[in-house]
């Protein structure tokens, strides 16, 4: 059987560390099982704002590796102030009314100057660059994978100059994600962003996405195909640990300042004066970067020395504490522009034989993975009574010893699944 070649264009690649790599990472490890040749175009000298090194051993020794050099202007940025370049660079947006002078100009320059992303400076020597290596090597087909989605702008220019087939991956959208609005961008920059979206969406052959809901709204702007093909979970080698003694709520991932539960805390408040086994038994974990507002809200509530706060920790070490959890605590912002966002750590969550709880917008896509799956509860951002009776629930589920989930039809989501549709996709004439 021939072999297809699939050149893909993506910025996050090991060393980076956080969700953003995950799925051309797993993508790339299963493609040549269905005869696709990857070959990953990456930047050299990259200013990854998460690493883990550990990633490393998981790229696949079938892959080809091209790497090009990039400026990024994030170097520059720094000078204002390190610590809050990264952090910027990372999506966590400061709360509005407690946003520095600093923070507020490096958030107006990211928005109006680097558009539609830091990394347009790579565009123009990519595309130099891979014109060459496409015509000597008989390359047909690319995948350009944002965001950044200044890399779609290197899928369209090879469009245009070569005729490609080329398939633009949305892992998130692109002006209705959740910060863009906290970019404060201006007349002119808004329609620049959009414009530059629109052309995107009618110049790709095919669109791929991770959520039925950014399928909608893409289906507005654009008559090209559109294909959703979501994140997934991959089989992990991980050795099975005894489960936490104490009742641990665990939030892995960024923790953002718009995504502050109050309502979680204050059913958490409540539980800890009424019940007091609940308040002895009871902690709540902090896995991954979490904003200073967040944890403000939850010293407001008393609720500081329930908490332990590990920090950013490795892949390994997440899957290990998602694992040994006694509830898996999943929260994304309370807006409509959210509903469409499936964050990748739901597929880790539902394979971890943990009990979710979920809060998010009214009609969220990622709601009806955990509730068709029978992984957890979803609630929205006015159930506090609700989540308040569900927590009791597996707490007392938990003091008999008998926390447990009952998961159906996870298959559907594995990586090597989700894989070898992108296969039939890419292959298809």
């Amino acid at each position: 059987m021939t072999t297809k070649k699939l050149l893909i264009i993506t910025y996050y690649w090991p060393p980076a560390g956080g969700p953003g790599v995950q799925r051309w990472l797993k993508f790339v490890k299963y493609l040549p099982d269905f005869n696709v040749q990857p070959i990953v175009y990456i930047p050299e000298n990259p200013t990854y704002p998460i690493i883990d090194n550990g990633l490393q051993s998981e790229v696949s020794e079938k892959a080809i590796i091209l790497k090009n050099k990039i400026k990024e202007p994030y170097g520059l940025a720094s000078f204002f102030g390190k610590n809050k370049t990264k952090k910027i660079s990372s999506g966590i947006i400061p709360n509005k009314k407690k946003q520095s002078f600093v923070e507020r100009i490096l958030l107006w320059v990211r928005g109006n100057i680097f558009i539609p992303d830091a990394r347009f400076l790579w565009v123009k020597p990519s595309v130099h660059y891979l014109k060459k290596y496409i015509e000597e090597n008989q390359i047909d087909t690319i995948v350009t994978s944002g965001p950044p989605h200044s890399l779609h702008l290197i899928g369209l220019q090879l469009k245009k100059e070569l005729g490609v087939k080329w398939f633009a991956d949305f892992r998130d959208p692109w002006t209705t994600i959740g910060y863009h609005k906290a970019l404060k961008l201006s007349s002119y920059a808004e329609k620049k962003h959009k414009a530059l979206e629109k052309e995107v969406l009618n110049s790709a052959d095919t669109i791929i996405v991770t959520s039925k809901t950014t399928k909608a709204e893409f289906q507005v702007i654009t008559s090209k195909p559109i294909e959703v093909i979501t994140n997934g979970y991959d089989v992990e080698k991980v050795t099975k640990q005894p489960l936490d003694e104490k009742f641990t709520l665990a939030h892995i991932g960024s923790f953002l300042s718009d995504r502050n539960p109050k309502i979680l805390w204050q059913a958490i408040q409540e539980l800890t004066k009424e019940n007091m086994d609940f308040k002895n038994d009871f902690q709540l974990k902090l896995l991954g970067a979490t904003s200073q507002e967040v944890l403000d809200t939850i010293n407001e509530f008393q609720l500081g020395d329930f908490v332990l706060n590990l920090g950013y920790v490795s892949h390994q070490e997440a899957v290990e504490h998602q694992r040994k959890s006694q509830v898996l605590l999943l929260i994304e912002i309370n807006s409509e522009d959210t509903k469409s966002i499936i964050p990748g750590k739901v597929f880790e969550y539902i394979v971890s034989e943990r009990p979710i709880v979920a809060i998010g917008p009214k009609d969220s896509d990622f709601a009806e993975i955990i509730t068709s799956t029978n992984t957890g509860v979803f609630f929205t951002y006015d159930e506090k009574e609700k989540l308040k009776s569900v927590l009791l629930n597996y707490y007392e589920l938990f003091k008999n010893n008998n926390l447990k989930v009952h998961a159906v039809g996870l298959q559907q989501y594995s990586r090597k699944s989700l894989t070898e549709k992108l296969a039939q996709l890419v292959k298809s004439d």
